[in-house]
């Protein structure tokens, strides 16, 4: 059943991947790419010996592969297709699926900006903590309840915004987050399913092991090799104006901004809302998390 199915999907996939390059390839004209448009031209862009020979690959190849042939694409191959038909970056993801090859984000999308509008978004969330994080824990944006409870002294003068990093290096007294015992094995091998998808890519590879040498522990884990999926917990942290608050973590993607999420950590149980309703009323959050 499930071999019957999956080529099944695969002979939908061929058509639509072959109709997708040829609407492409219309679309792309010889002077954008710097060639004589020649006489008697009755293809409205490219041809296929044309988009063939500026990516490099035999022409049999790229006809097999625009007429929906079962052929095999490597991601080298479809990024120089890709380049030929100035395909934007969904278009490229999507060329990728179509042809069954694993997809993996340019790694400067993985780190840019969130912008105005997702930073509206967190700060409207206030005083619920909220931050972005890429796949790696970059933290790329956060909002005042987040910075109370997470950026106390010791972890600003980390100076790495990155979540794990902090996590794995800050003292146990100043750590904001409990039970680091149970929760950091489960966010490396958080980190590891991600990590998939980047092997051997320089920022990632820098990561992992500057970490390991930063933390023993880190490397432990890391060694072990353990997955998972990144889904909802409820974790413990402590607030020197309130003590602990159990909070649950639920992420959210974020539209253009692949392998990124908005991660909310929300009251879990009436104790830690009626904490966290005090904080809000005497403005006692200003004074972060506690240190001890």
């Amino acid at each position: 059943m499930g071999t019957t199915t999956a080529r099944s999907t695969a002979q939908r996939r061929r058509p639509e991947l072959a109709s997708f390059l040829r609407s492409r390839r219309a679309r792309v004209t010889p002077a954008d790419v710097g060639m004589p448009p020649g006489l008697r031209r009755r293809t409205p862009g490219l041809r296929r010996e044309e988009v063939a020979q500026l990516s490099g690959v035999g022409v049999t190849w790229y006809t097999w592969l625009e007429q929906g042939r079962p052929i095999n694409a490597s991601p080298q191959v479809l990024d120089a297709v890709a380049r030929t038909l100035r395909l934007d970056p969904p278009e490229r993801e999507h060329l990728y699926r179509l042809a069954r090859v694993p997809f993996a984000p340019d790694p400067e999308r993985l780190t840019r900006s969130t912008g105005p509008e997702v930073q509206g978004i967190i700060d409207a969330l206030d005083p619920l903590p909220a931050v972005v994080y890429n796949s790696r824990y970059d933290i790329l944006a956060t909002n005042a309840g987040y910075r109370d409870l997470f950026l106390i002294p010791e972890i600003v003068d980390i100076g790495v915004a990155n979540a794990l990093w902090t996590l794995f290096t800050v003292s146990d007294e100043a750590c904001p987050l409990m039970h680091r015992e149970r929760e950091l094995p489960v966010m490396v091998a958080t980190l590891r399913s991600s990590y998939g998808r980047h092997v051997g890519e320089p920022a990632w590879e820098e990561f992992v092991r500057g970490l390991s040498a930063a933390s023993p522990y880190f490397a432990e884990l890391w060694a072990g090799g353990e997955v998972v999926p990144p889904g909802p917990r409820v974790k413990t942290f402590r607030h020197r104006a309130v003590g602990e608050l159990r909070m649950t973590s639920q992420s959210l993607s974020i539209d253009g901004m692949p392998e990124c999420r908005i991660v909310v950590y929300s009251p879990e149980d009436e104790e830690t809302r009626e904490k966290s309703r005090l904080l809000r009323e005497t403005g006692s959050s200003s004074s972060g998390a506690k240190e001890n």
